[in-house]
């Protein structure tokens, strides 16, 4: 069942990845996303501190399309696989040091993944996994410990 897909493209590598929705799992949150995205979005993407082999993006304000407190927590865990696709929000003033609010989407890219931060184990919802190009996708994350921040394209696979 090919279900709807997201590709991630690093803008200046060329390297992409698709990645297909939980629709079955996380159907609100995926819902919700897909509404989001009904035009590309580029945005930076960072290499995370805490969580291991993560890279994660903030949803830009012109994607900020639904009511984030509005989605229930969906296929929710703390330990994500290669390829996973974490949503995450964070209220205004939930975190010291963090004024703003945090719309998230991560990627996990290889194995010792977890969701551990300044705040501690924090489940967030897998609405996704990369199933094509994950490889090479991988090498690409992991060129953001050494050369910093990237720009991602995420849009609809049509």
């Amino acid at each position: 069942m090919p279900g709807r897909r997201l590709y991630f493209r690093f803008v200046d590598k060329g390297t992409q990845g698709l990645v297909r929705l939980h629709e079955d799992l996380a159907p609100r949150t995926c819902s919700a996303l897909w509404q989001a995205l009904e035009t590309p979005v580029r945005i930076p993407a960072l290499h995370a501190m805490f969580a291991g082999p993560e890279i994660m993006m903030g949803l830009p304000p012109e994607a900020q399309r639904f009511d984030p407190r509005a989605l229930p927590p969906e296929n929710q865990t703390c330990f994500p696989g290669p390829g996973d696709c974490l949503w995450f929000y964070q209220a205004k003033g939930m975190m010291k040091g963090l004024p703003g609010e945090l719309w998230e989407i991560g990627l996990f890219y290889d194995e010792g993944g977890r969701i551990f931060g300044p705040l501690g184990w924090t489940p967030c919802t897998i609405f996704g996994r990369m199933v094509e190009g994950l490889d090479d996708f991988a090498e690409a994350c992991r060129s953001l410990r050494i050369e910093g921040m990237q720009t991602i394209e995420i849009g609809r696979v049509a």
